[in-house]
């Protein structure tokens, strides 16, 4: 079996730990071949957080995954043509002859003429899907475009049940679908969390961090929902005598940022709320040891690749009923609260259940972390492998 598997950028470490697992369990494998194509390197939203600099001024770099693949166009996803992008894929394909061919969406119109010249050729063909009901308005052509592309897959990889569900919508049969989850590198990101821990009070002193924070991580951007959450947060530090010791962690870069720094500044909160420059991922972790829960507000997300990263290092989550990975990872009172993104007195009740000590924040992080454990590059990568075999 040769398996071939086609993804937009390199940069998506969350992928290549994925993809670095299923390499591992090939390799044991008699008559299973992989290759991953890679369009691009990056994209141009996201240039510039591959490295970081250290206190020490020496920049590290990130974790290096070790897998069979090519990258064909070493610069950003925007500046490569749709021609050049079915040229190279189909030269590819040809080259290899696979047995079934992964697809990274149904958006590229590249990866969608490999989709046509496979079924011709009878090979398999299995799409992702992140998408859910809720993440976008839905209906008109596009639905139907859908439907027709998704009538011409064997198999689906999808980020969570929502995307899931989404699917079953547009026709597509229950068991087609063989994988229902995302996973992040759980134990990079735990050890890296682990390491920075010992250092909390003294980052925290100088940053000028309360010695306690909720923390947002993401970019500045509109579906974020973040004005709310800076309304939500000063709310609830009226509401509570207990507020004192609260701050809020906003970590990212974004064409919101001055407009953030503005509201921040006009609620009198330049003190509790800090906004501090995104940084790659592997670095993530030091910031999320110096707060104590993560809030994710969007009011649209496929899925929130930060909640795992967030749960991985043990902490409680708040999220919005928007996010795709709520109805998998998180358990409404158990291990984080859900909050509709609508109602901002659902998110400052949220936050001020915390702050006045309402809900055993410990027991809710070492919850997350058992969740969360079925969601690693291990246990997805083999389920991978298993619906390739299936499909095939």
């Amino acid at each position: 079996m040769r398996v071939l598997i086609v993804h937009n950028i390199l940069w998506a470490h969350y992928k290549s730990s994925v993809f670095q697992a299923l390499q591992q369990l090939v390799d044991k494998q008699i008559n299973v071949d992989m290759k991953v194509l890679q369009i691009a390197r990056n994209e141009r939203s996201r240039a510039g957080i591959e490295t970081t600099a250290n206190t020490d001024g020496e920049t590290t770099a990130a974790p290096a995954y070790q897998y069979n693949y090519e990258l064909l166009f070493d610069r950003f996803a925007e500046d490569i043509g749709v021609v050049e992008r079915t040229r190279a894929l189909l030269q590819r394909a040809k080259a290899y002859k696979p047995d079934v061919i992964n697809l990274t969406g149904y958006y590229d119109p590249a990866q969608l003429m490999l989709l046509v010249w496979a079924k011709r050729r009878g090979i398999r063909v299995i799409i992702q899907n992140e998408s859910t009901v809720a993440d976008h308005e839905r209906g008109g052509w596009k639905e139907r475009l859908k439907r027709w592309i998704f009538s011409q897959c064997d198999g689906f990889f999808c980020f969570g049940s929502s995307s899931a569900d989404y699917l079953i919508q547009l026709g597509v049969r229950p068991e087609q679908i063989l994988l229902r989850k995302s996973a992040v590198d759980n134990n990079a990101l735990l050890s890296a969390y682990q390491r920075a821990l010992p250092t909390r009070l003294a980052q925290q002193k100088a940053l000028g961090l309360c010695a306690n924070n909720f923390v947002f991580v993401g970019r500045l951007i509109d579906f974020k929902n973040l004005p709310s959450l800076i309304n939500a947060f000063a709310e609830a530090r009226r509401q509570s005598i207990e507020s004192a010791g609260w701050g809020l962690i906003m970590l990212g870069d974004g064409p919101q940022y001055d407009a953030l720094i503005r509201q921040v500044a006009n609620l009198n909160l330049s003190d509790w709320v800090k906004i501090l420059p995104g940084r790659p991922w592997f670095k993530v972790p030091d910031v999320l040891a110096l707060a104590n829960v993560l809030v994710l507000p969007s009011r649209s997300e496929p899925w929130g690749l930060v909640v795992n990263e967030a749960m991985a290092c043990g902490m409680p989550v708040l999220v919005s009923n928007r996010c795709g990975c709520v109805q998998d990872l998180v358990h409404d009172g158990q291990n984080g609260l859900v909050f509709d993104p609508d109602q901002p007195a659902q998110l400052t009740r949220s936050l001020l259940r915390f702050m006045q000590n309402e809900v055993n924040a410990a027991q809710m992080g070492q919850l997350s972390q058992r969740i969360i454990a079925p969601y690693a590059p291990e246990m997805v990568a083999q389920e991978m492998l298993d619906g390739f075999k299936k499909i095939v």
